[in-house]
């Protein structure tokens, strides 16, 4: 009777979630029914994994496209980097290549940024790349040579100009000469234009707007630029950033929260800025990865954005995260492509997915030896660790337990396969394993502001950072593990960016039974990437005490590692 009650409950909870998803379901085409919306958006929703392009001549400076103008870069000199950018290096062909090698299955690339210059050959500009010393229309030369490659192409395009002479910013912060008198109409009469040109020359799978947030929907005239674009292209995709729902959502350097019932996609930066900077720090492979199958987990996209050199290169550093990320889905990609997130939902623990009768666990951490998992209303007929190994499954009326011994599990990512015994689609989502909460607290956070919190260097987010305020010369940052574990190494991202502070530090681990502090190693220099291992230690409560530094101390992640987890 029991079992025949949740049974009932999993039947009236999936209902309820398709009678949300219809009520949720907005299409930027408006009389469309859900099953053309859904037929249409496919090919994007099982791709998963596309790559995002930001390039221009604000290269030649290594500073952020469109952002800098005005700030790190005057404006005159910001206007006229065009005149010197001439990327005799680039080479479409190899970059097409390269994100074929990588698996992805679009491009997105900037055709023009807030900064108003077009990557393209515009008849309605001479602020655009044939009046380059290049004299190349480099938007039309990547479309042809990813299409080549069996990449589908969609066009960023911002909405703001901050370069056009009509153009209406929020606030308005340039000074215009008397004589000059702004018309937002004269502006929209060439954006209409652009995106014109845009579907008609180049024929894009989509439109990736931006910028939309200084203007109203009704000032942009968003819904009669939808039109135009579906009267041109009828199979494109349309993003969230015009005021309008579209097709999907875009959340920003931030992994989306699982969410079933409408697309989104999350466009993250392999480097700390959009466009390319020098000697940047990136994200390694094992984060890179991380992003995607947690993206994927979450019933979303994963947009990577790489930014190609002033000389027209991807350079090395990138290329191979790109390489490394192919690699591992020419061997796993089963578990990514095609799929849909969940039904257990993305935490700690990891990430699952699934398509037809099977169900992917993605597995990052581990609960000491086991991942308990809540029940499903299918029976699991096989198990197979798909990255190598053995593994133990057991099912039960109380849920399922994973087990999988240290030395099978992968320094990526352990895939582990299950095969139902019908399909997974309708099994409703549920939690995934929960694990003790890590919390952090610290002794000086800067202005007491909660964006800068200590829990900022601990949840895994290499944006995000603690800081402390300015004359603070010593300070210290503490984890809470939740319970007693076993650690063997740390890893510690210093924002260098504001220049290496920390000058002598120490980390520590606190023994409960005397409520002392022990060191258990020192160093004078942190850095963008402090990784070391010691033998393993058992403590719960572990301590970066900065001891000594010039200016107020801020970091990225403090990281603790254990036995199992990437020595990388």
């Amino acid at each position: 009777m029991r079992r025949r009650k949740f049974h009932w409950n999993l039947i009236l909870l999936f209902l309820c979630c398709n009678l949300l998803k219809a009520q949720e379901f907005v299409s930027s085409v408006p009389e469309e029914t859900l099953k053309q919306y859904e037929r249409r958006i496919d090919w994007w929703r099982m791709g998963k994994f596309g790559i995002f392009i930001h390039w221009g001549p604000v290269s030649l400076k290594g500073a952020e496209i469109g952002w800098s103008r005005g700030n790190q870069i005057p404006v005159e000199i910001y206007d006229n980097l065009y005149k010197q950018f001439n990327p005799t290096k680039f080479n479409p062909h190899q970059w097409a290549k390269l994100f074929k090698e990588a698996k992805a299955k679009y491009v997105v690339i900037v055709s023009k940024h807030h900064d108003g210059f077009s990557m393209f050959d515009s008849a309605l500009t001479d602020y655009d790349s044939m009046n380059t010393p290049a004299r190349r229309d480099f938007i039309g030369e990547l479309v042809r040579a990813c299409r080549e490659e069996g990449l589908r192409v969609m066009f960023y395009y911002s909405l703001c100009d901050w370069y056009h002479p009509h153009y209406l910013p929020k606030p308005a912060y340039i000074q215009d000469p008397l004589e000059h008198q702004r018309d937002f109409n004269h502006y929209l009469e060439f954006m209409f234009g652009q995106i014109q040109e845009l579907c008609e020359r180049y024929r894009p799978d989509g439109i990736w707007f931006d910028g939309g947030w200084e203007h109203s929907p009704e000032e942009w005239r968003s819904q009669e630029l939808f039109q135009l674009i579906r009267q041109i292209l009828p199979e494109a995709i349309i993003n969230d950033r015009a005021g309008l729902p579209g097709d999907y959502s875009t959340p920003e350097q931030e992994v989306g929260t699982f969410n079933p019932n409408r697309a989104w996609e999350s466009c993250i930066t392999l480097g700390t800025q959009w466009s390319w900077k020098p000697n940047d720090r990136i994200k390694s492979l094992k984060q890179s990865l991380q992003l995607l199958i947690r993206c994927a987990g979450g019933d979303g996209n994963l947009l990577l954005n790489i930014g190609p050199t002033p000389e027209g290169e991807i350079e090395d550093r990138q290329a191979r995260i790109l390489r490394g990320m192919g690699a591992w889905l020419a061997k796993y990609g089963e578990s990514i492509f095609g799929t849909r997130g969940g039904p257990f939902m993305p935490g700690y623990w990891g990430a699952s997915t699934y398509k037809d009768n099977i169900i992917y666990l993605h597995i990052f951490n581990w609960d000491d030896d086991k991942l308990e998992f809540p029940p499903i209303d299918r029976k699991i007929l096989k198990s197979l660790a798909l990255t190598g190994g053995k593994t133990q499954v057991v099912q039960g009326d109380r849920g399922i337990t994973v087990r999988m011994s240290p030395r099978y599990r992968s320094d990526l990512v352990s895939v582990i396969k299950l095969v139902l015994d019908g399909p997974a689609k309708y099994i409703s989502p549920r939690p995934g394993p929960s694990f003790p909460s890590i919390t952090a607290k610290a002794s000086n956070i800067f202005q007491n502001m909660s964006a800068f919190g200590a829990d900022k260097a601990v949840d895994g987010n290499e944006t995000t950072r603690w800081a402390t305020d300015f004359g603070t010369y010593s300070a210290w940052l503490e984890v809470d593990l939740g319970k007693a574990k076993k650690i063997n190494g740390v890893r510690i991202i210093e924002v260098v960016e504001f220049g290496e502070r920390v000058r002598k530090f120490a980390l520590e681990y606190k023994v409960e039974e005397r409520g002392e502090w022990r060191t258990i190693l020192m160093g004078t220099k942190l850095g963008a990437n402090y990784l070391r291992r010691f033998v393993p230690i058992t403590a719960r409560y572990w301590r970066l005490n900065i001891l000594e530094a010039t200016e107020g101390p801020t970091i990225y992640e403090f990281q603790l590692l254990s036995s199992e987890q990437d020595k990388n």
